[in-house]
């Protein structure tokens, strides 16, 4: 896959409208959003969709003729709701946590249980449910209970008062519960944590959901271990998380800009950088989506996500690869670790001439050079 086709926007046809998918977007095929796209009733004026991926789920509401708010942490899964709603009267969507929505504002609310991320970031999920809704308000929630659905109903039925699930589906649930309780207080997300990384101790800041927050993840550790010296260059964190790499080579000197698709973990990056005192481009984009056209770089590194909600898929690890390549100037050294299952080799020998490996301890850190060209 190129990386021209890694970004491109394919229509998907939902009746009247037409929905858009691309690599790297969560959601299509995924049974959650269809069942509760199938079971959803439109009810009132005002609606938000907490967890809407590629929009399916609020596509009932759409074509009702309600207000509808999208908030998407994904900066792929954004791509693909601005293309199918941008431009539609009546319909809003923003980058943001589901905590984040506007208090007793709607009068329903979808939300698809992100288990994946973890209980930290689901029940922050689930108050901001509870305090988005008006009184009397309902929440359509959706998950599988083979992943802590009835855990989660349960806990959204003490935040809400009242509710019974109305489909299932295999191991997929959908509950209907409506808002007869006040709305529940909103506890401080952010979490401080000490990391030492190069012989440096930090204070990193994380929310709840993001990769490896509160450690330095054992891959991490052994590329930081296998790069030589930064100071005074240009580096380029593709996947930069809560900022473990970019941010502690910004601290021995390095010019150094981060790119993150999920906003929880740009929020951390920038919030760590503020805390360290140090100047770091923190963007929420789409692999290399979110730089300017000709942005070059003297070193790329990269510890590639190879799943997307929960499913192996290596699209999204390529095409780091391939952005890493795009973005480096003549002469730049690209370091990638990964698990040693994963085959990346071949894609770095044919698109840089050579790779070989720096290290090997559980994980496996790779070096490729891109070459100088004709002189």
């Amino acid at each position: 896959m190129t990386l021209e086709e890694y970004h491109r926007l394919h229509p998907l046809p939902a009746g009247a409208l037409t929905l858009y998918r691309k690599a790297g977007a969560r959601g299509l095929g995924d049974g959650r959003w269809r069942l509760l796209a199938q079971v959803v009733r439109p009810q009132g004026a005002r609606a938000i969709d907490l967890n809407p991926a590629l929009g399916l789920a609020s596509v009932p509401l759409v074509r009702a003729g309600l207000e509808v708010e999208m908030l998407e942490p994904s900066r792929a899964a954004l791509r693909c709701l601005k293309a199918a709603f941008g431009a539609r009267p009546g319909v809003s969507v923003r980058a943001a946590l589901p905590w984040e929505a506007r208090a007793e504002h709607y009068d329903q609310a979808l939300l698809v249980l992100p288990a994946e991320r973890g209980q930290g970031f689901t029940h922050l999920s689930l108050l901001g449910a509870a305090r988005a809704l008006r009184p009397g308000g309902q929440l359509w929630l959706c998950g599988d209970k083979n992943k802590g659905f009835e855990r989660q109903f349960k806990a959204a039925r003490a935040l809400l008062g009242e509710g019974e699930v109305v489909e299932r589906d295999g191991p997929l649930r959908v509950a209907l519960l409506r808002k007869h309780q006040p709305s529940p207080a909103l506890p401080d997300p952010w979490t401080a944590f000490p990391l030492e990384a190069r012989g440096r101790p930090h204070t990193f800041y994380s929310l709840p959901g993001v990769f490896s927050a509160g450690q330095l993840d054992p891959a991490s550790a052994l590329l930081l271990e296998a790069l030589e010296g930064v100071a005074g260059l240009d580096v380029l964190d593709l996947g930069g998380g809560y900022g473990a790499l970019g941010l502690s080579l910004a601290a021995e000197g390095a010019r150094a800009t981060l790119l993150e698709d999920d906003l929880a973990g740009v929020l951390s990056a920038r919030r760590s950088a503020e805390g360290m005192g140090l100047e770091a481009n923190v963007v929420h984009s789409d692999v290399d989506e979110g730089l300017p056209n000709g942005a070059l770089f003297d070193i790329v590194l990269s510890n590639p996500p190879f799943h997307v909600g929960g499913s192996l898929i290596l699209d999204v690890a390529h095409a780091f690869i391939t952005a890493a390549h795009a973005r480096l100037r003549p002469g730049g050294r690209f370091y990638l670790v990964a698990n040693p299952f994963l085959k990346y080799e071949p894609l770095l020998q044919a698109l840089f001439g050579s790779v070989r490996t720096l290290a090997v301890r559980n994980y496996k850190v790779l070096l490729a050079h891109k070459g100088r060209g004709p002189r």
